[in-house]
């Protein structure tokens, strides 16, 4: 069962609203140790001083901010302290914005907030006048040490809360020093084809059930026949086929999609496979279904 893991307030003009907050995502990482070939023993990761070979314990360790090369500005501890941004436990509302002005770049880590104790009714009034208005609420809150931009919105019955990048953290394209496009030109029948793969390809809705880690379930599937003895044959990595005329790559897409219904999962392109065993795809469907994934969660 999820566990909150931060507790304060939404701070809504005067109004107060008790919180819990929860991580809205579980990470399926595949995680690997690093072994000795020879032995099959964990590698030890050491802290070691180039200049005298000898091992540095924890407490002989400062931190150094590298201002040139080899040239660094010792920090300590008791410093960063002090510069900690106050602790509250708010979440403290500065604005509201129209969702789409928001674009996704800027997100970052999914949440979801809960009513803390006695507070089902401001939570439902909030929630019902920001689905009601359309909006999303740009605040500020601490987590830990660290000061963190968030947006708050609507999902359901739920409020949704995701952290954020500041703008100086989101790459601006046009510091690339590529110009896509630029020298390129598309005919109109190129972009009509173009839009007509679009529509061909394009679902009633979005259905992310339908979507699954097929790697990481191949390589669950592959630990597991290798920890049962089975001979893993490895196969060939089967290269994208290269298609010169872009019109032709055009029309037979189109005329695979009509093939496939037109449901949005027409021209899909072929999965490179690095490893396989018998029946690799279905155990992992079984797998996956039964719950034995769970191993992906193991730490590195």
């Amino acid at each position: 069962m999820p566990r909150s893991i931060w507790t304060g307030a939404i701070s809504f003009g005067l109004v107060n609203v008790p919180v819990k907050l929860y991580s809205a995502v579980s990470k399926k990482t595949v995680r690997f140790h690093q072994l000795h070939e020879a032995d099959g023993v964990r590698i030890q990761q050491k802290r070691v001083c180039p200049a005298d070979g000898e091992e540095v314990p924890w407490e002989d360790i400062v931190k150094g901010y590298e201002i040139s090369p080899d040239r660094y500005v010792v920090v300590s501890n008791e410093e960063l302290e002090a510069l900690d941004p106050k602790k509250t436990k708010t979440i403290d509302i500065e604005e509201f914005v129209d969702l789409e002005e928001i674009d996704p770049l800027y997100y970052d880590h999914p949440y979801f907030l809960l009513p803390g104790q006695g507070a089902a009714k401001p939570y439902k009034l909030l929630v019902t006048a920001m689905e009601n208005a359309g909006k999303v609420a740009i605040a500020r809150v601490v987590i830990r040490t660290k000061e963190q931009l968030v947006a708050l919105r609507p999902l359901g019955d739920v409020l949704a809360m995701a952290t954020m990048n500041f703008h100086d953290e989101v790459v601006d394209p046009e510091s690339f020093d590529e110009a896509p496009g630029e020298d390129v030109d598309t005919s109109k029948r190129e972009v009509d084809m173009a839009k007509q793969l679009i529509d061909s390809l394009t679902a009633k809705e979005f259905d992310p059930e339908k979507y699954h880690d097929t790697y990481r379930e191949a390589v669950l599937d592959m630990i597991e026949k290798k920890a049962e003895g089975q001979e893993i044959v490895l196969q060939p990595v089967e290269e994208p086929e290269k298609v010169p005329d872009l019109m032709a790559a055009l029309e037979a897409s189109l005329a695979a999609a009509k093939e496939d219904g037109g449901d949005g999962a027409a021209a899909k392109p072929r999965r490179r496979r690095r490893a396989s065993a018998s029946n690799g795809a279905d155990g992992a469907k079984k797998r996956s279904s039964s719950g034995r994934g769970s191993r992906s969660k193991s730490k590195s």
